[in-house]
């Protein structure tokens, strides 16, 4: 999508309903926000209740190009500067301390906020209609707490068209990366360097090539953060990860007792009740992963299988997105195989 074929009218009455405290679904690069006025708290407090989203789970506020980080944040230092030049507008998000003046609705009550720039044309616009360009957009991703997140404007709709709780939701096709951004945090340079909280497409790699310095891995006194709890973007559906040698085995296994199975999968693996193979490549499969869990969910499968990806730094943000989805279904393959069929 580019400027030109931006719908102007529906970006005015976005940016005027934000204004106006309500909610806004909107396209990134990454996934669809579900967007409020970060400096509104009964704005913010909606997008907790739309949400059923945990009172201390801060969210992201979202910044036009030209926005004055200063507004946001205090001790802004060098390598946040050095990294927003790099990568912004796109997928990143920097946590850093909070600035007095902006509210602890959007940080879960911490002193910390993540800020970052979208690249996606639509939210840029939204963006630089709200508030003359000076707002932040307090934005978590656009669906039920812990549920998959929306790629596609209609997953917004699917999640909140019946209860009123939006007030519209801007159309940008599909989401172009598919996962949510890399979080890293430089709030606490002095006594623990950057701190990777969340993996995404920007690598730790490519964030040392401007920092000269290689995140670290989450510790006990991290600040909270958007989409890092232990289960998270689960679909109703169990869903369970295997090798490709394993996998092969448990789908003859699971077809002999009688097991429905919707299949994620990026290799060549028999047929099943439902299935969809994803590109062998971690930017495809990252762009593919939420559609394809949203679709299989819908398969009333017994099970979602996802043949597991390769490991290593490219692929860190699905295996990431995937663990957290699995993480609520430990067994579930062992007791499909040892119940009787129909208990």
């Amino acid at each position: 999508m580019n400027e030109a074929s931006i719908d102007q009218a529906a970006i005015e009455a976005g940016a005027r309903a934000l204004e106006a405290g309500q909610l806004v679904g909107f396209p990134t690069e990454t996934v669809y926000g579900l967007g409020a006025d970060a400096e509104n708290p009964a704005a913010v407090a909606a997008i907790y209740a739309a949400k059923g989203r945990p009172q201390d789970h801060p969210v992201i506020v979202h910044l036009a190009p030209e926005a004055d980080i200063g507004h946001w944040a205090c001790e802004i230092p060098p390598q946040a500067h050095a990294l927003a030049e790099a990568f912004w507008p796109g997928p990143l998000t920097m946590i850093l301390k909070r600035a007095p003046n902006i509210p602890d609705a959007v940080s879960g009550g911490q002193d910390t906020v993540g800020l970052r720039c979208p690249s996606h044309p639509v939210a840029i616009a939204l963006l630089r209609a709200f508030k003359g360009g000076q707002g932040g957009v307090a934005a978590p991703s656009a669906n039920k707490f812990g549920h998959v997140s929306p790629t596609l404007a209609e997953h917004v709709r699917d999640e909140f068209g019946a209860d009123g709780t939006v007030a519209m939701v801007l159309d940008g096709g599909a989401a172009q990366v598919g996962i949510e951004s890399t979080i890293v945090d430089l709030s606490r340079l002095a006594t623990h360097g950057p701190v990777l909280l969340r993996p995404g497409h920007v690598s730790a790699e490519a964030i040392a090539a401007v920092i000269d310095q290689l995140p670290g891995a989450p510790d006990a006194a991290a600040p909270r953060a958007s989409g890092t709890l232990e289960s998270h973007y689960a679909p109703h559906t169990p869903v369970a990860m295997q090798d490709t040698a394993s996998l092969a085995q448990t789908l003859v296994r699971l077809h002999d007792a009688g097991r429905k199975v919707a299949l994620i999968h990026y290799s060549d693996l028999p047929p099943t009740h439902a299935g969809e193979r994803l590109p062998a490549t971690p930017e495809g499969f990252a762009h593919a992963l939420y559609a394809a869990l949203r679709a299989m969910d819908g398969k009333g499968a017994d099970v979602i299988l996802v043949e597991a990806p390769p490991q290593g730094g490219a692929w860190l943000g699905v295996n990431d997105r995937l663990r957290r989805a699995a993480h609520g279904s430990t067994g579930i393959v062992h007791g499909l195989l040892n119940r009787d069929a129909g208990v």
